[in-house]
């Protein structure tokens, strides 16, 4: 573990906290912590993202493990279950060094069932578990404005409820480690629903003779408008540099979503067709553009001859 010598601006009695995943997600979260004055611990698989934040004060460890040792509360925000098992299993693994009465926060979105198997491999340690996925793009992260959903132990709730506030700007409580997650993904079902159906709005104006950026302004301020359509309808005119969230991890999102109704006999038809959409973006390699290229693959769909297979895609 290589401690940085940068000064910190640290508030006494706060907890210690350990952040396990410092990707575009959890890289903005440690980051808001450390301008809040927290003393932060870190690792990521590679080490280079972290070297920014390091600069700011982030103390580096090696491994998770070394992570949640030196921490009381430790956070993990990975992109996937895969992800997630090999950041906690094995011998360098958050598993590996929780200790009784200590609290794990995993802020990443997988699902259900594989949430409530984690809990349980955290309660075997004595240590307690909350699921807080969180709603909101990488510049919510930044400042502190993500929707955070927590399930999990209640005991443990109020120890990192100070945390999270500082994180987003509405935290909610909803239950078990499971009820956070699908709620996650019942979020997830219409943000890609939504910006599906706001992109086939746009290209019907476009290609009827109205100016897109007229269009993008009369819909966002319509009966339609949410605040997720104000945020991103501008990105329709001009692409995010890097991807608020990218086709992969969304389409990851909707296939759990789709799992997890299959298992629970809930039709999800939007859902389905919304992936079918992403299927399509990731064939033209837009795996990692963000979700607002769904209107190009619309668009590209109606410049195609009829019956072009290509596109993954089939219009009626």
């Amino acid at each position: 573990m290589g401690d940085t010598d940068v000064a910190q601006i640290h508030h006494p009695g706060r907890p210690v906290i350990g952040v396990v995943g410092l990707g575009a997600m959890g890289g903005q979260i440690a980051g808001r912590l450390l301008s809040r004055g927290n003393r932060v611990y870190g690792t990521n698989r590679t080490k280079a993202k972290a070297d920014p934040l390091i600069g700011r004060g982030l103390r580096w460890c090696d491994t998770p493990r070394q992570v949640t040792e030196a921490a009381d509360v430790v956070v993990s925000m990975v992109t996937d279950s895969d992800a997630l098992k090999a950041v906690t299993g094995g011998p360098d693994g958050i598993l590996a060094g929780l200790q009784p009465g200590e609290v794990y926060l995993d802020m990443s979105t997988i699902s259900p069932a594989s949430g409530r198997e984690l809990a349980g491999r955290v309660a075997a340690t004595g240590a307690a578990m909350l699921a807080a996925p969180v709603s909101g793009s990488v510049p919510a992260a930044a400042d502190g404005s993500l929707a955070i959903i927590v399930g999990g132990d209640p005991d443990a709730y109020p120890r990192v409820e100070p945390i999270l506030r500082q994180l987003g700007s509405t935290v909610t409580f909803v239950g078990d480690n499971q009820h956070a997650l699908l709620l996650k993904l019942a979020i997830n079902i219409s943000l890609a629903v939504q910006m599906l159906a706001f992109s086939e709005g746009v290209l019907l104006a476009e290609h009827g003779g109205i100016d897109r950026h007229l269009a993008l302004d009369v819909l966002t301020h319509s009966a339609i408008g949410s605040p997720m359509l104000e945020a991103r309808g501008p990105l329709l005119l001009q692409p995010p540099g890097t991807a608020w969230i990218d086709v992969a991890l969304m389409q990851k999102d909707l296939r759990l979503a789709l799992d997890t109704a299959h298992d629970l006999a809930v039709p999800l038809p939007s859902t389905a067709v919304a992936d079918e959409l992403l299927d399509a973006a990731r064939a033209h390699g837009y795996q990692h553009r963000d979700i607002t290229v769904l209107y190009e693959v619309l668009d590209d769909l109606a410049a195609a001859p009829a019956g072009s297979p290509d596109l993954g895609f089939v219009t009626a």
